[in-house]
Formats: C-alpha cells, sequence, structure tokens
C-alpha cells in the first residue's frame, strides 16, 4: 500500500479538443508505465478505448490510470471535455484532491472550462492550469495568460514559461527557482518570481512579515506553504506544455508532485449517526470508501470504482455498504489502467481501486459504517420517446437502457403514465445520440425515436373551493364518498408549518407534504364527518392526480389542499369511493383555480467568437430567451449568459454550430419552472387527451 503523503489523485478536465486525454497517454509514456505511442487520432489512446470515442476521437466517458513519478504515485482521472458529459467529471472529482485544468492555447478559456474551474471548486479541490498545446501556430502568450487572471484572478501565477513558441516551443523555465540562463524565454521569469512568491506565503502572516522586512522564504518553507496555498486557493499554479510533442510534460508532473495535494491534504467529512466527523486518511482507520463511478464493459461486466477515504479494503472482506440490506463481499479488487485491470490483494487510505459483478454497488455507494452527502448533479431535461425496431424487443431495450442508467448519473429512464412510452432524458441532443450508438454496439439493439419531450408541469395562480360527491348503486352494495376542499398555490421555498397553520380555518389535524412536487394537503376534517380511515383513500386520489395531471397530463406541483367537509354513509362509504370523491373534487376545484402549464426554464452559457454575439442575442430573443449578461472567455471568444424556454433550444448544437461555424459552445442546465405563454399553453392543451376519470371509477 501507498504512503498516504507519497499519493496524487489528480482529474484532468477542461474543455472539448483541450488535449486532456493526450495528456494522459503521454505521462503514460513518458514515466514509461507503457509502451509505444498510444494516439487518440489514431485510435490507439489507453483512455478512449471505447469505439463510440474511437469513432468520434473525443472522450464521452472517464478513464482510470495510475503511474509513479518523482516518488509519488499518482492516480490520474481522464474526463470528457463536452458539457453534454459532465456528470462523468463531477463523479470524480469526488475522488480527488486536485484538479488540472486544461486550457488549449489556441482557443483559450471556452464554456466547459469554466464549468469544470467552478465544479472544482465546489468540491473544494486544489486547482491547477495547464497550457497545452504551445506548439500552435499564432498563439500570443501574454494574452493566454491574462485571458486567465482576467477570468479566475490574479491568484493564477505561471510557475514555468515556455521557451519559443509555437514551433519553435522547445522547453520551460521555472519562474520559482529561476535558472541563470533565461533566453528564449517568452515572459520574464524574474517579473513573475516575486508575485508567485507572494501568493504563495499569503497562508502565513509570520513568513510574509519576515519577507516584506527584506527575509525571504527558505525553500523548505515554500515547499510547505505552496500546498497550503492551493487547498486555501490563494495560489493556482500555471503551466505550460505541449502534450503532442510532449515538451514540458516532465514539468507539468514535476509541479503536480510539488503542488498537488495529497489525501492528508484534504481530509473529508462524513456523517456517524448525527455527529458530523472528519475522516483522517489513516489505513488502519475505520473503513470510508464511497463508489465514484460506475462502469459496464462490452461483456456486461459492471466495473464499480471506489475511492477509498479511510481504513483498508482487502479482498473478500464483508463491507457494510449503503446501498445493500447487509454486508456485502469484496470477491476480487481491480487496479485499472484504460480498460485494463489488474488483481491486487488490498488497498489503504487514498487509494483508488475497483471491483467487478457487484450488484449491490452502485455510483454513490458508501463503504463502511459512515454516510456522506450525496453528489449533485445537473439535472437533464432533454428527452426522448425510444421503441426498439423490432417488435418484441421491448424488454430487451429497457434491460439495456437501465445498464446506461446505470453507468450515467445524468441520463434519466421513466415510463410515461399516459402515454405508456418509454422515455429517455439526457443533458443534449448529443449525449442521446450517442446511448443510441452505443445500444447498436453493446446491445446488437436499434431503436426508434420520437419528438423530444418536454417535462411541462401543471399548477393554479387562484384560490378556488368545491365538492364532489361520488355516489353509485347498481344493486347491492352501493359508493358513497363525499369530498368538500379548498385549493390554493404553493409557492416554492415556503415554510409549510406556517403556511398550513394559515391555510387551514378549523383546526389543524394532520398535514400531509411531498417535497418533490411541492404539494401539500391537510387534513381540517371535525366532527367525524369523514372517519379517520377513509383520509388516508382521499390522498390516494390526490396523489394520483399529482402523477396524472389535470388539463393535459403533466404532473401537478405547487399546490396546497385543505380537506374541511365531507360526508360519509354508513354502508356504502368504502376507501374505493372517497379515492374517487378525493380524485374527482381536485380536478373540478382544480380547473376552477386558474390552471396553467409550467415549463421548465434553462440557463444556458453559450460561448461564442466576439463576432458573433449579436447573432446570440437576436437569436436569443426569437426564442423568448432573457439575455443577463456576457463575459470575455479568452481568445476573442465572449460568453453570453442567458434563461430560456427549453422547448426552444433541444436542438440548439445545429442552429450554433451553423450561427458560428462550428465554433461555439454552450454549456445547459435547469434553472427554473415558470409559467408558460397562454397561445403556447392553449396548443398544447388543445393536443392532451385525457380519459373521463369519473368513468374509471
Amino acid at each position: 500500500m501507498a504512503n498516504v503523503e507519497s499519493i496524487r489523485n489528480i482529474v484532468l478536465c477542461g474543455h472539448g479538443s483541450s488535449g486532456k486525454t493526450s495528456l494522459a497517454d503521454s505521462f503514460l509514456t513518458i514515466t514509461k508505465t507503457v509502451s509505444g505511442t498510444p494516439n487518440v487520432e489514431d485510435g490507439t489512446s489507453i483512455c478512449d478505448f471505447d469505439p463510440e470515442e474511437k469513432s468520434h476521437k473525443y472522450s464521452i466517458e472517464g478513464a482510470a490510470t495510475h503511474f509513479v513519478h518523482g516518488g509519488k504515485n499518482f492516480n490520474l482521472l481522464d474526463t470528457p471535455g463536452y458539457p453534454d458529459f459532465i456528470g462523468q467529471a463531477i463523479g470524480p472529482m469526488q475522488a480527488v484532491e486536485t484538479a488540472l485544468i486544461v486550457v488549449n492555447a489556441s482557443s483559450g478559456i471556452e464554456v466547459n472550462t469554466r464549468r469544470v474551474f467552478e465544479e472544482a471548486g465546489k468540491a473544494g479541490l486544489g486547482r491547477m492550469i495547464v497550457i497545452n498545446k504551445l506548439d500552435s501556430d499564432n498563439l500570443d502568450f501574454p494574452a493566454i495568460v491574462e485571458g486567465i487572471r482576467e477570468m479566475w484572478g490574479n491568484q493564477c501565477v505561471l510557475l514555468n514559461v515556455p521557451v519559443g513558441i509555437g514551433a519553435d516551443f522547445k522547453g520551460v523555465v521555472s519562474t520559482l527557482k529561476v535558472p541563470d540562463d533565461t533566453s528564449g524565454a517568452i515572459v520574464d521569469p524574474k517579473e513573475i518570481s516575486e508575485p508567485l512568491i507572494e501568493s504563495i506565503i499569503e497562508v502565513d502572516d509570520e513568513v510574509m512579515e519576515r519577507y516584506f522586512e527584506g527575509t525571504p522564504p527558505s525553500d523548505k518553507e515554500l515547499s510547505t506553504l505552496i500546498i497550503q496555498a492551493v487547498r486555501a486557493g490563494t495560489l493556482i499554479p500555471i503551466v505550460c506544455c505541449s502534450a503532442k510533442t510532449q515538451t514540458g510534460l516532465t514539468e507539468v508532473l514535476d509541479a503536480v508532485a510539488m503542488c498537488g495535494l495529497s489525501p492528508a491534504d484534504l481530509p473529508r467529512t462524513a456523517t456517524s449517526g448525527e455527529e458530523e466527523v472528519e475522516i483522517k486518511p489513516d489505513s488502519n482507520g475505520p473503513l470510508v470508501a464511497r463508489v465514484f463511478r460506475t462502469r459496464i464493459d462490452p461483456f456486461v461486466q459492471k466495473l464499480n470504482f471506489i475511492r477509498i477515504y479511510s481504513g483498508t479494503l482487502k479482498r473478500d472482506d464483508n463491507v457494510a455498504a449503503s446501498s445493500a440490506r447487509k454486508g456485502i463481499k469484496m470477491s476480487q479488487l481491480l487496479r485499472v489502467q484504460g480498460e485494463s485491470t489488474e488483481n491486487i490483494d488490498s488497498a489503504g487510505a487514498g487509494e483508488i481501486v475497483a471491483v467487478a459483478k457487484m450488484d449491490d454497488l452502485h455510483t454513490g455507494t458508501v463503504l463502511g459504517e459512515f454516510s456522506m452527502p450525496d453528489f449533485k448533479y445537473p439535472t437533464p431535461m432533454v428527452s426522448l420517446a425510444v421503441s426498439p425496431k423490432s417488435r418484441g424487443d421491448e424488454t430487451k431495450l429497457s434491460g439495456a437502457l437501465n445498464k446506461v442508467v446505470e453507468e450515467d448519473p445524468t441520463f434519466k429512464l421513466d415510463r410515461d403514465a399516459q402515454t405508456k412510452e418509454l422515455v429517455m432524458t439526457g443533458m443534449s441532443e448529443l449525449h442521446l445520440n450517442i446511448i443510441q450508438e452505443r445500444l447498436i454496439r453493446r446491445d446488437k439493439l436499434e431503436v426508434e425515436t420520437k419528438e423530444p419531450r418536454i417535462a411541462f408541469r401543471e399548477t393554479i395562480q387562484a384560490k378556488a373551493e368545491g365538492d364532489y360527491r361520488h355516489k353509485k348503486q347498481s344493486g347491492g352494495r352501493g359508493q358513497f364518498g363525499e369530498v368538500h376542499i379548498r385549493m390554493m398555490p404553493l409557492p416554492r421555498g415556503t415554510n409549510i408549518d406556517e403556511f398550513a397553520t394559515k391555510a387551514n380555518f378549523n383546526g389543524l389535524k394532520d398535514v400531509h407534504y411531498d417535497e418533490d412536487a411541492n404539494f401539500l394537503w391537510i387534513d381540517a376534517i371535525v366532527g367525524g364527518v369523514i372517519p379517520g380511515n377513509f383520509m388516508p383513500a382521499v390522498g390516494k386520489g390526490f396523489a394520483e392526480r399529482i402523477v396524472n395531471g389535470v388539463i393535459a397530463g403533466y404532473p401537478v406541483q405547487d399546490v396546497c389542499v385543505v380537506v374541511h367537509f365531507g360526508k360519509h354513509h354508513p354502508v356504502d362509504s368504502s376507501e374505493a369511493a372517497f379515492k374517487m370523491a378525493g380524485k374527482m373534487a381536485f380536478k373540478k376545484v382544480f380547473e376552477q383555480a386558474r390552471p396553467s402549464l409550467l415549463e421548465p426554464i434553462v440557463h444556458m452559457d453559450i460561448t461564442v467568437p466576439e463576432s458573433n454575439m449579436g447573432d446570440v442575442y437576436s437569436d436569443m430573443s426569437g426564442r423568448s430567451g432573457r439575455v443577463s449578461g456576457s463575459d470575455p472567455a479568452g481568445g476573442n471568444f465572449t460568453t453570453v449568459h442567458c434563461e430560456v424556454p427549453l422547448r426552444e433550444v433541444t436542438t440548439y448544437a445545429r442552429t450554433l454550430s451553423s450561427m458560428t461555424g462550428g465554433m461555439g459552445s454552450y454549456t445547459m442546465e435547469f434553472s427554473h419552472y415558470d409559467i408558460m405563454p397562454p397561445n403556447i399553453q392553449q396548443d398544447i392543451i388543445s393536443k392532451a387527451s385525457l380519459s373521463d376519470d369519473e368513468d374509471e371509477g
């Protein structure tokens, strides 16, 4: 087992085509971990090994590698660069201490570069910036660095500078320990050395005071403080290289060995009962580990990737798991190198391993007796109804898509209650297209899809009240139930206890709240006019309406219902009768309370050449979008921030590519629900066909 202080767990992230995978491959070759010259372009990459990745020549999934350099044990997680696959970067960030944010020297900071920089900050990681592709033509290196500092602050400081640029790029010069010969350096490293040292010592008041009094810090102090500065975020080192020519790569690894955080530098927190505790990376401590990624290979071998935070995991160990009722046996432990695995007997704190064929393990599962906060993934918003081309393959399709759900946290699968269609939801059109390619390759399954189905919702905008009597007599015992309700809007973020007290007029009896739908119903019955044993049935009637909708078949949200009166019959009343009465009372009153459709609004960051800014503003205006501003993205690119109805941008990738000649990119994530414009709302409602609920009863 590796010494904790010697471990460097790193995630490589950045925008697509910034060269992350080429960097990972080159790290493996210069450390002599692998032989040959793995290459993304010719399909021999260690990290891009899936057929879809080889075909498209970009990463779709994360990949794990490991190597040794400078006495440090590196675990490197390569992640996709396109925002469509952001979920594959978020999980791995929870398994590491340091993020290497890779910037394409030709393109500068692109939209997903900023996204992963922010995600790494949220995860509390130390961050370093790698300027890659410095062998490219027509580069303005000072402008690249200035763009980085404008975007992320003056704590971004060069740890080395290039010697030559473009075709003349031949090496780098340190700015921390400036050599005597700095000839050929694009920027004078001596000018950077002082601000670099100031960024490092900012975390120690005593050393900083001595420095300004004329006493420089010792090498030992610098080596200690530089890690503290990276951890605190007062220093974000910038290093320079070219993965293609492998120039500067050794210095990148030296920098990570020196500045990158070890597991000892970034202890995690977990919960034991009600108490939050700090988890120290001690191999002799209690076991705390978590599955941060799941992959299913072409042979249907499920691989769960695990980061061990504390304790030791051994082959054949029986361990507690948050996703299993009883302990599970670790039948084998694996160390992963791209698509290759090797068996190991044990792994300790700080290490990253995998286990195979463990049905009880899923992404987010915590091993041990502690619990940890859930991963937070963006909400997928683009949906397609999917069916197999070949009749009879429905079960096969469901199984194949559930494998995708298992390995991709940003992919959802549901069966539409109204249409009975299987609906898959992902981050974008590209995301869903790649999944369809995977179904063909991995499962030999071709599918048909329908137009994107948007996750609309139903709500009300006014108060209303009414009743419904369900009465049937067809010989023998009849059916009778009468329910009187008041209905009112329930704003998101409302204090439920206070609202329930104000909403009820007859003395609060019982409160039921569905957090997902933000639906509250209150039992305010007095005098037993509806016996207590029938009230759960009334609630079930409401619940069916919440799921199936009223005006257009979409789920209901943001509503409060107070059941304040009713009638029952000593013989003919039953749970079924009161369920139907509750269901129909809900429908009747809902229709009187200014019912409306809500639509999802997404936040978009659209990065385009500055010359296309006007095109984006005009296009968003035509899509009912609201532009909130823009920021320079470096390299003559600008990022435009806007909010727009999801229905307007489900196929936005095509428009943006056409508008910018393929130079634009964007991220999209759910923001909130808002009332749909009346004309569009009416069109959707008129197309909806709901069954006659009373006949169902």
